[in-house]
């Protein structure tokens, strides 16, 4: 491994998506992340998106680069092993991401007492210790009633989980951080962090809640429109969707010019009195009347000619696309984007693979690996990490205790 993080040895127990993700994070940076799972797999082990044959596109699209292991964690054995590689030495070792409760075998003064410097990164979902999921922390945060059409009165969930892949950014961040640290003290430690509070930071920090409290006013519903400045969807002439945005005065420059539209947004910002050149707000206000003069001019155009036009004079926008036209027709989804690579995926075959979105100008990118197999690296990871020899591991196969 030649990324960054190359030396760095992590041990991940996870499931579904904030700490699976924090660990791929960190992997696609060159760490040696080792997960480990129960025999037979974990909850997400199978979770779709799923191949005919049954295998979980999603589990292995979150363990890319890693290292797995296979052990019984139910048995003292097993969980005695587990420990084993979470403390195992090594001054770059000694790093323990886990979204488990971090009780019984996994309290962290237990792990710590076969570890000192110890740094364990523990994901939870309230930080009162109780659980949530990206969906039951999405719906508290007020998003899914400001999301959807003018005058609709329901709730839209978001599709994606947002504020689970927040979470595991947040969780690799603070792994660094503490592991910093470490090596400018010696002191490990153990470092919570609360899914629902990285998304109440993201929604204070956007100005949500300061909105609620010093204002008292409740966030509108808009549709598609982008609050507080030029930004929405139009048709083309071909059936397709395409959104454009104009927040800055080049934004908005461009966008006029593309469109011929500028002698008509000069009258409307004299008849107005507002400055639609410089102010995103006042582009906002008089959106009603500016969106028809867009709207007309793309109604009349192919997608192509929209493409050819908009990119000509630098306008700020984008395709609406399905995932199968992000992939047959996106050239940023190819391996003309260094980011990307063709990968031969254990039971699945071969497809593109993202790499690190991170391109470091004094390295070189790491290959873009693979996930592995469930249990690929047990006995490799038991031999390198603990000592065990073919003798041993042939007994704890025999045992039942890995796999």
């Amino acid at each position: 491994m030649t990324g960054p993080l190359a030396g760095m040895r992590v041990i991940e127990g996870s499931a579904f998506v904030a700490a699976p993700s924090g660990g791929m994070t960190l992997a696609q940076l060159g760490a040696d992340v080792i997960r480990f799972d129960t025999i037979g797999g974990g909850i997400d082990h199978h979770r779709w998106p799923i191949t005919p044959e049954g295998v979980s596109l999603y589990w292995a699209g979150l363990n890319k680069g890693k290292r797995s292991v296979q052990v019984d964690v139910r048995s003292e054995q097993g969980r005695d092993l587990l420990t084993g590689l979470i403390s195992a030495p090594g001054e770059e070792g000694g790093l323990f991401l886990t979204n488990f409760p971090a009780v019984g075998w996994l309290d962290y003064e237990r792990l710590q007492a076969r570890r000192r410097d110890l740094v364990m990164v523990n994901i939870v979902g309230n930080h009162d210790g109780t659980t949530a999921l990206d969906y039951t922390v999405n719906a508290a945060v007020g998003y899914p009633s400001a999301t959807g059409p003018v005058g609709f009165e329901g709730v839209i969930n978001h599709v994606m989980p947002g504020w689970d892949l927040a979470c595991g950014q947040a969780a690799a961040v603070g792994l660094l951080a503490a592991d910093r640290h470490r090596t400018r003290t010696g002191e490990g430690q153990l470092v919570r962090l609360a899914l629902s509070d990285v998304a109440l930071a993201a929604v204070a920090a956007l100005g949500h809640v300061a909105e609620a409290q010093i204002l008292g006013t409740e966030r509108e519903r808009l549709g598609n429109e982008l609050y507080g400045a030029l930004g929405r969807d139009y048709s083309t002439a071909d059936g397709r969707t395409v959104i454009a945005v104009a927040i800055s005065p080049n934004q908005w420059r461009a966008l006029i010019e593309a469109c011929g539209i500028e002698a008509d947004m000069s009258a409307l910002a004299a008849a107005s009195g507002l400055d639609l050149d410089r102010s995103e707000g006042h582009r906002f206000a008089l959106r009603n009347q500016i969106h028809p003069h867009i709207e007309a001019w793309c109604a009349a155009r192919s997608l192509a000619e929209v493409r050819a036009a908009w990119d000509t004079h630098g306008v700020c926008w984008g395709p609406y696309q399905t995932f199968l036209q992000l992939v047959n027709d996106d050239p940023r989804v190819s391996t003309a984007n260094p980011m990307f690579a063709e990968v031969d995926q254990p039971g699945v075959g071969r497809y593109l693979t993202p790499g690190s979105p991170l391109e470091f100008g004094a390295l070189p990118r790491d290959d873009v690996r693979p996930a592995p197999t469930l249990g690929q690296h047990t006995d490799e990871v038991l031999h390198e990490l603990l000592g065990l020899d073919d003798h041993e591991l042939a007994a704890l196969h025999d045992a039942g205790v890995i796999a």
